[in-house]
């Protein structure tokens, strides 16, 4: 019996240090890290933190472009808005978790851009813990777009000078409206000048989906092959499309490749598409953009590349 009790302790023991592996790399890695926190009372900040606003600027919350409670957006305004441009935010959270006024989502974003005359939007967009829709989520982007296009003029925006940004889930969900216009068009989107995802890993949802992956993204896309398709930007990108800048973690073994794979379709179809790895760490990606750093210059050159202050 106690021989018995030695030939299960390797196995056993291979198993617990693989568990405790992919508990520390979901800690490190995953899209839900800071938002699951902030949701459970731990994090810093709450759902909705206060945000420090330059001078003579303004923040509406909780404006609806839809019937649904969480349809909802928030706009922060800079003084003498005329013409601005316009930066549209869709927050991370693993398609499950997060808020639009979540600190780390808007404070930087709004200290560097809103000095420089740009309005920020941040969107949420309808979740679920237990069965979360990614292409409701998407179609949810694209609603919410058409109506910040449509109302941009009474915050002093321009319409036609928006660039579209996201983080992990959100950063898939850009992505998405990015490689496949038609999603947008028939809410009666008008094109944008540009995109950047932050630090997505489901760029090709298919190519994630059969290859080692976190638990959750079984919950988001399943198990059924039409589904990852649909929701792959990768296989959504079938013309040229606005230019992108896609950013990439090189601390994670899945980001960066999927990044590059992405653009270079982008680039087989005309379009311009660049990747910026970054040694940072996936949360990172989208909490220190807006600091002073080599980073936040490097996209703050593409949206410059853009026509864009």
């Amino acid at each position: 019996m106690a021989g018995a009790g030695v030939v299960q302790a390797g196995p056993l023991r291979e198993a617990l240090r693989e568990r405790i592996e992919q508990r520390r790399q979901a800690r490190e890695s995953s899209g839900i890290d800071g938002e699951e926190q902030a949701l459970q009372g731990r994090g810093s900040g709450g759902r909705t933190a206060p945000v420090s606003l330059p001078a003579g600027a303004r923040v509406l919350r909780d404006l609806s472009y839809g019937p649904d409670a969480q349809q909802r957006f928030d706009v922060y305004i800079p003084a003498g808005a005329r013409s601005a441009p316009l930066l549209f935010m869709v927050h991370g959270g693993a398609w499950m978790v997060g808020d639009k006024g979540y600190a780390p989502v808007v404070n930087q974003k709004v200290s560097r851009w809103l000095p420089l005359g740009y309005v920020l939007v941040s969107i949420n967009y309808r979740m679920s813990r237990t069965a979360p829709d990614v292409l409701a989520q998407a179609d949810d982007a694209a609603r919410a777009l058409a109506h910040v296009q449509a109302q941009a003029g009474n915050w002093g925006a321009d319409p036609a000078r928006v660039l579209l940004m996201g983080h992990s889930a959100g950063a898939h969900l850009v992505a998405l409206l990015a490689a496949d216009a038609e999603l947008a068009a028939r809410h009666g989107c008008r094109p944008w000048l540009g995109m950047v995802s932050l630090d997505s890993a489901a760029l090709d949802v298919v190519a994630t989906m059969e290859s080692r992956h976190y638990r959750f993204y079984d919950k988001v896309f399943g198990r059924d092959r039409a589904l990852w398709l649909a929701a792959s930007p990768y296989h959504r990108l079938h013309s040229k499309p606005a230019p992108m800048l896609l950013v990439c973690s090189t601390r994670r073994g899945d980001s960066c490749p999927q990044a590059e794979s992405f653009a270079a379709k982008a680039r087989q179809l005309g379009g311009r598409a660049s990747v910026l790895p970054v040694d940072m760490k996936h949360g990172e990606t989208n909490t220190d953009l807006g600091k002073a750093s080599a980073y936040t210059d490097a996209v703050h050159a593409f949206m410059r590349g853009l026509g864009m202050p």
